[in-house]
């Protein structure tokens, strides 16, 4: 029986990882590299940063530095700014709570993070939540899904994880845990066949829980 679930952030909780590739394409560009969505994607799931191009295109490790920190500060604009909203999740959680226990899984910034839930109610359902920094490795590696399982004492059969991309399913496989997959058009296309589970959208969830 399932009494945990492992919950992705970006993607699944809320709408953030077109404006993270929008932020990163643009200042990334300065370095003299055009970011392609499905290469971007590509190597997304394989855990491989955007910037290793530009290092390998020659750009210094400073260079490097002050562009990603241009994209910070664009990613943050864009978070304050545009809708990320995704409908329905706190009525799906509200009802989920009272029957799991639930942790948010995520290889968000925790600054990040908390800008994005300074005014949402999505965290008061979680028990915890790990973000960058939590964990030795990020994913698709399964250390951040293996660290939720210990804080929750408990064994990979008896949790389940909720992802949208090829990377954190990976990671969930790699930890020993089912994994439900989300449908997230910003991911189209990258090869979600490993998933135990796929629904369309989150109001999707607790019917399928309840039939396991």
């Amino acid at each position: 029986m399932k009494s945990y679930i492992l919950w992705d952030h970006d993607g699944v909780l809320v709408e953030t990882e077109p404006w993270y590739f929008e932020a990163t394409r643009q200042c990334i560009s300065a370095l003299g590299i055009e970011l392609d969505h499905q290469a971007y994607l590509r190597d997304m799931a394989r855990g491989i940063s955007a910037w290793e191009q530009a290092a390998a295109a020659g750009a210094t490790a400073e260079e490097i530095a002050h562009h990603r920190a241009a994209r910070d500060e664009l990613y943050q604009q864009y978070l304050r700014q545009q809708d990320i909203e995704i409908p329905g999740v706190e009525a799906v959680l509200s009802r989920l709570a009272d029957n799991y226990a639930m942790a948010i899984v995520t290889t968000a910034k925790r600054t990040d993070f908390e800008l994005i839930h300074a005014e949402r109610g999505i965290v008061r359902h979680m028990e915890f939540v790990l973000a960058s920094g939590d964990y030795p490795r990020a994913k698709p590696a399964p250390d951040p899904y293996l660290e939720a399982l210990r804080r929750f004492q408990t064994t990979a059969d008896r949790a389940i994880v909720v992802e949208d991309s090829e990377r954190g399913l990976r990671a969930a496989l790699a930890a020993g845990i089912d994994c439900v997959v989300v449908a997230n058009q910003f991911v189209a296309g990258q090869d979600l066949s490993q998933a135990t589970h796929r629904i369309g959208t989150l109001r999707e969830l607790p019917e399928l829980l309840a039939s396991l």
